[in-house]
């Protein structure tokens, strides 16, 4: 059976990277990953292992326990950024509903950005994020900021790991960060048991460049891969592990080596008894001027004999990001963002939600 029709997701040591002897067999792993595969557990890597027990076990409880007032004093709509809070329903995944309940914070954008007659209105997606009030969940802003901080890093690093992955210099992918006005994305996210649907977010591919995906909740399930067979793989949570997947960005600019993987996440079933947490990082920042359909990598020729050994990639019904085919990386990220947030992009952006939804709010019965 082809390795593209995996069965199970693989799991890679990050502490190999800290020797150059074991350095190879992380790098000959990842490679195999990144064309096959998409997603890959990570284990034994420098985030702090009781910063993360203590955001999933105190602080993700106590986030979603805030009354119902102050996390709708800090809701999406009002940010132009598409930052803050959004009730149960409020995002869509292909024009339905998904049921999750979430918070979306950014990295790196302390202050609002003003904008000037003429300037696109992609520059303006980047902005500070909204935090509950201190005295409302004392500490969690410094947590969860050095968290983001920690995984951000982890992120830079493990882009340089895949490019010498693909016989690449190190800092071959460093391109597209070049600028400081850049934006990473973070959600923290409930799934509760929902009898409605479950589709706790429906079949889609992430834009961003890499995924890293911490699963708040052992006991619970959700995540599934998408093989070339288009079968659904179960990806249940493993301790002390993040779940790393690659975007449509990447691929693009890797001549469809590097695999963007479709995946969705299935609702808690009803006879479960607790919610699905989880706490999604995306390395999604990349300069918004970025063209990546011009900026194209000269891959290695042994490492485009091993895409085409392969296969070609299914078409799916999943989200394909394929605006990255002529938009600069802003318009792409406000076009996805606008899509899943339709009530941020009508207040923020209502050129683009006019052209996005001819026929008005999609949400219908779902509002403030």
């Amino acid at each position: 059976m082809s390795t593209a029709n995996f069965q199970t997701i693989p799991t890679l040591d990050y502490s190999l990277t800290a020797d150059p002897d074991s350095k190879a067999q992380f790098i000959s792993q990842l490679r195999s990953v990144i064309i096959n595969v998409g997603f890959l557990y990570l284990s034994n890597t420098p985030v702090d292992r009781e910063l993360i027990s203590k955001l999933k076990h105190e602080c993700i409880p106590r986030l979603f326990g805030l009354p119902q007032e102050e996390k709708d004093r800090i809701r999406m709509a009002n940010s132009p950024h598409f930052l803050g809070y959004s009730r149960m329903g409020m995002e869509l995944t292909k024009g339905e509903v998904d049921w999750r309940e979430q918070f979306d914070f950014g990295t790196g954008c302390e202050e609002e950005r003003l904008l000037k007659n003429g300037d696109p209105q992609y520059w303006n997606v980047y902005g500070p994020s909204q935090y509950p009030n201190e005295e409302q969940l004392p500490g969690f802003k410094a947590l969860f900021e050095t968290y983001l901080a920690q995984v951000s890093t982890l992120a830079s690093d493990f882009l340089r790991l895949v490019s010498e992955a693909l016989g690449l210099p190190p800092d071959t992918l460093d391109q597209f960060y070049k600028t400081d006005n850049r934006m990473h994305l973070s959600k923290i996210v409930k799934y509760p048991v929902q009898r409605e649907s479950r589709q706790g977010v429906g079949a889609h591919y992430d834009g961003a460049m890499l995924t890293f995906l911490l699963q708040a909740s052992e006991e619970h399930r959700g995540l599934q891969a998408q093989n070339l067979r288009g079968e659904w793989i179960d990806v249940p949570p493993k301790p002390d592990t993040f779940v790393i997947n690659f975007g449509r960005s990447l691929e693009f600019v890797t001549q469809g080596v590097v695999r963007a993987t479709s995946h969705r996440v299935l609702a808690p079933p009803l006879d479960s008894q607790t919610p699905r947490y989880s706490v999604p990082f995306f390395y999604s920042g990349m300069d918004l001027e970025v063209r990546v359909d011009e900026s194209v990598l000269k891959m290695p020729p042994e490492i485009l004999k091993l895409r085409d050994q392969r296969g070609v990639l299914p078409d799916t019904e999943s989200i394909n990001y394929s605006e990255y085919a002529h938009d600069v990386a802003g318009k792409v990220y406000l076009v996805g963002r606008a899509k899943s947030h339709p009530d941020v992009a009508e207040r923020h952006y209502p050129d683009v939600f006019k052209q996005l939804f001819p026929n008005g709010m999609p949400l219908h019965g779902i509002a403030y």
